[in-house]
């Protein structure tokens, strides 16, 4: 059973995409779903991140305020690998118990923002990079998030440029609004499942 990567930048379309395959019934576990998770219910990493950053991190019921670590670490790269430090290593050991009830399959998918950056990409066997251009990934989120043009810009500015991304990744699906993805998706599913 083949482990794959997929992860794009803000607004490439990763749900959609993951939704896709999901119908061809592939199995995807979401990273950023399961960190939040954690970050809500773990004892130990609510004790790490507030020992970190005080215990106004976390809103009187006992939920992450994410808005707040978030405009905490945005600009400060220590602040921000410390957080991954602690989230990460959690994340990765319930991918692997999650895998354990998957392993009759040809291929699972873990998807997750930031895998080709932060050097994870060599834990999977592959990985598919989804592309959009900054015009179509801007008025996703923008409506998705009912956020600012300059808020998303910010986003994708701290995030690495997709070229770079590229020469990381196994497979490529373009998610422009002008190339069908059902077919790339359909394909990629093809010569990945054959390869196993």
């Amino acid at each position: 059973m083949k482990k794959i990567g997929i992860t794009g930048g803000i607004g490439s379309g990763k749900t959609t995409v993951c939704e896709i395959f999901k119908l061809l019934g592939v199995a995807v576990f979401h990273a950023d779903d399961e960190a939040r998770y954690l970050q809500n219910n773990d004892l130990e990493i609510k004790e790490r991140l507030i020992d970190l950053f005080g215990s106004s991190i976390y809103f009187p019921d006992g939920k992450l305020n994410r808005e707040k670590l978030a405009s905490t670490i945005f600009n400060n790269s220590k602040a921000m690998e410390d957080v991954r430090t602690i989230i990460h290593p959690a994340v990765r050991k319930s991918f692997l118990k999650w895998v354990e009830n998957h392993l009759n399959e040809p291929y699972v998918l873990y998807e997750a923002a930031i895998i080709l950056e932060s050097g994870s990409a060599s834990d999977f066997d592959q990985n598919i990079l989804i592309l959009a251009d900054e015009k179509a990934r801007i008025e996703r989120v923008i409506r998705r998030d009912h956020t600012s043009e300059e808020k998303v810009m910010q986003r994708i500015r701290n995030q690495m440029p997709d070229i770079q991304k590229i020469s990381l990744a196994d497979f490529t699906i373009e998610n422009n609004n002008e190339m069908l993805i059902i077919p790339q998706i359909i394909a990629l599913d093809t010569i990945i499942a054959a390869e196993t």
